[in-house]
């Protein structure tokens, strides 16, 4: 359907069910363990090939053999990531702990490069109908997103987190994508005024706002949508949810939906991952 390349982060998550957060000092033993694929980036354009769009990955791909499962699963869900570069060291890692309501904590370690500037500019965007964005290096990303503006393709960006200096990257894309960890971040505890001192920040961009159990928000202008959330009747799987709503915002756009109906489905896609484990729709 379209051709939409995804920038960012794929790691090896580490998934333990645990019947409780673990206190400390405390020793216990997880109910199951699931080592797979992850990573923002990675997860959307994951969702976006399953939806029928031409995915593809560029990141920073550790060389070792642990990144052999990594590669693995993006060729096997359809995305590809020859656009990704390889260096010496370990695959980016997570480890995270589901607890029963489906909430989960998450100890990331990395010690691989960023993608660079440098990296993106060997990269043809020739064809990309869409180009989306990780907040993350984010002194490196003003001369990217330049660079696709003037290709002529379309832009988003997650600002997932707050990072140094990430308030200058919120008015470059078409698209920002963002959650209520920046708002709270950011004092904001009420959805509708964190988007309005958001708009300040950001006057142009359409901006896409995930509330989970809350639903979603959307500010169109100067119009706010909102659209409950479309949770499973039965909760098995909460990592990769924000990363599907993204997904499901570019391919609603994409499509040419007006913004209400693209945040409606967008929510209700993510809550369909949340009722299955990863990433198979």
């Amino acid at each position: 359907m379209a051709r939409i390349l995804c920038v960012g982060i794929a790691t090896l998550d580490l998934i333990f069910r645990v019947d409780h957060y673990p206190r400390e000092d405390e020793e216990m033993r997880a109910k199951s363990l699931r080592i797979t694929r992850g990573g923002n980036a990675a997860n959307t354009a994951v969702v976006l090939a399953a939806l029928g769009h031409k995915a593809s990955f560029a990141g920073v791909l550790a060389e070792g053999g642990e990144s052999a499962l990594i590669v693995d699963d993006l060729a096997r869900q359809g995305v590809d990531w020859s656009c990704s570069i390889r260096r010496p060291g370990r695959p980016p890692t997570s480890s995270i702990l589901l607890a029963p309501s489906g909430s989960r904590t998450i100890v990331h370690y990395r010690d691989l490069p960023e993608f660079s500037a440098r990296d993106f500019a060997a990269i043809d965007l020739a064809g990309f109908d869409w180009v989306h964005f990780e907040g993350r290096n984010v002194p490196e990303l003003p001369p990217m997103m330049a660079r696709v503006r003037e290709a002529g393709a379309r832009l988003s960006l997650e600002v997932e987190k707050p990072r140094p200096g990430v308030e200058v990257l919120l008015d470059f894309p078409d698209v920002l994508l963002t959650g209520r960890a920046l708002a709270r971040a950011w004092d904001h505890l009420d959805p509708e005024t964190f988007l309005t001192a958001l708009r300040l920040r950001a006057p142009r961009p359409l901006i896409f706002l995930g509330w989970g159990e809350a639903g979603a928000w959307a500010l169109e202008g100067s119009r706010i949508h909102h659209t409950p959330a479309f949770p499973p009747p039965v909760v098995v799987d909460t990592v990769g949810a924000g990363d599907t709503f993204n997904a499901g915002v570019i391919h609603g756009l994409l499509r040419g939906a007006d913004v209400a109906t693209t945040l409606r489905e967008a929510a209700r896609l993510a809550g369909r991952k949340c009722g299955r484990e990863g990433f198979s729709f």
